[in-house]
């Protein structure tokens, strides 16, 4: 073999070993291991690929391979969602994972909030939609006409439970699926039981968030929802401290505290104060959770008229049938809140 021939195959070899050592270094950066450990990303609608950069700079060994292989690969416009990583995750398939959009749901959770806007705030914190936008969203003039609702009822569509949507859902979406959800709540043993008792869904869900808000004990709740539920046959007045406090709320503002109910409270002009008229109040006072709107619907049966809150067994109340017996229960009950030094 000449001299030009061992040259040329020389060279020859050298190019080859340069081109695999830079080809399996390259595939060792597209699919070797380069997320470095688990977590969460969340990227929002308005994110580049300059923002998604940083999001991702915890997780990678180098953040700027990323950019390069998202670059190739013609990967330009993030898709918004909360995604899931891999530790040891390949750059591949890292970007195919953002630029498919495969995002992985997130679960969101709420209890019984007071407000709609305490609602709002909840939910903002665990999807990407802001509170304002859940408010304007859920009383927006069209969705409420076309589904029978006020800017003061709404609230009853959101049954306070565990829910699994995407993370970029948009405040609209959100406030379908909890009309969806309520719908899917009210089944037909449900319906029944709010037939027999002669209430509608709402006055069941009204009636249960007065439930609510009278006793945190949920094993009292069945009581509390059977004594409202005689006073309704017998067309007395509920006489329900709750809608009173919601009445002084809606008087002085949601951060007024009310620690005790006074009797010039009792005097408020309101249709939600339940001294001064019969019947259920117009709306529900707050979001009752599932306990109580299944108390209302399978109520206690006593002949209990009457209940004060018991000083011997704190957070439980003391009902009575006669008002005689509820008047020695009520005396007992204000010298011991008297003691207390609760004047409002």
């Amino acid at each position: 073999m000449t001299k030009f021939k061992k040259y040329i195959l020389g060279i020859t070899a050298v190019v080859f070993l340069i081109t695999g050592i830079v080809g399996a270094t390259y595939y060792q950066k597209i699919f070797g291991k380069s997320v470095v450990k688990n977590g969460a990303i969340y990227i929002r609608s308005n994110d580049t690929i300059t923002t998604l950069e940083k999001h991702l700079h915890p997780f990678l060994k180098d953040p700027k391979d990323f950019t390069w292989l998202a670059q190739k690969k013609k990967f330009t416009t993030p898709k918004a969602g909360m995604y899931l990583l891999k530790k040891d995750m390949s750059l591949n398939d890292l970007v195919n994972l953002l630029r498919i959009g495969q995002q992985t749901p997130v679960k969101i959770t709420f209890n019984n909030q007071h407000t709609l806007e305490d609602l709002a705030s909840r939910i903002s914190q665990q999807i990407e939609a802001d509170s304002a936008a859940i408010v304007n969203a859920m009383t927006d003039a069209n969705f409420l006409s076309t589904n029978k609702l006020q800017v003061k009822s709404v609230l009853e569509i959101s049954i306070p439970n565990s829910y699994e949507l995407y993370w970029n859902t948009s405040a609209e979406k959100f406030r379908d699926r909890m009309l969806k959800e309520y719908h899917r709540f009210w089944t037909q043993s449900r319906l029944k039981k709010a037939a027999k008792l002669h209430l509608t869904k709402s006055e069941v869900i009204t009636l249960a968030s007065i439930v609510q808000r009278e006793t945190a004990q949920k094993k009292e709740r069945p009581i509390v929802a059977g004594l409202y539920l005689n006073r309704l046959k017998n067309n007395w007045p509920l006489q329900a401290d709750p809608t009173i406090i919601y009445v002084l709320k809606e008087k002085y503002g949601n951060n007024f505290m009310v620690k005790r109910v006074l009797n010039k409270d009792l005097k408020i002009d309101s249709p939600y104060n339940t001294y001064k008229n019969t019947g259920l109040p117009p709306t529900l006072i707050g979001m009752p959770d599932i306990s109580s709107i299944d108390a209302v619907l399978n109520p206690a049966k006593h002949n209990y008229f009457y209940m004060c809150a018991s000083t011997s067994n704190i957070g439980f109340h003391e009902f009575a049938r006669s008002l005689t017996q509820h008047n020695r229960n009520a005396v007992k009950y204000q010298r011991w809140i008297s003691k207390k030094g609760i004047h409002r």
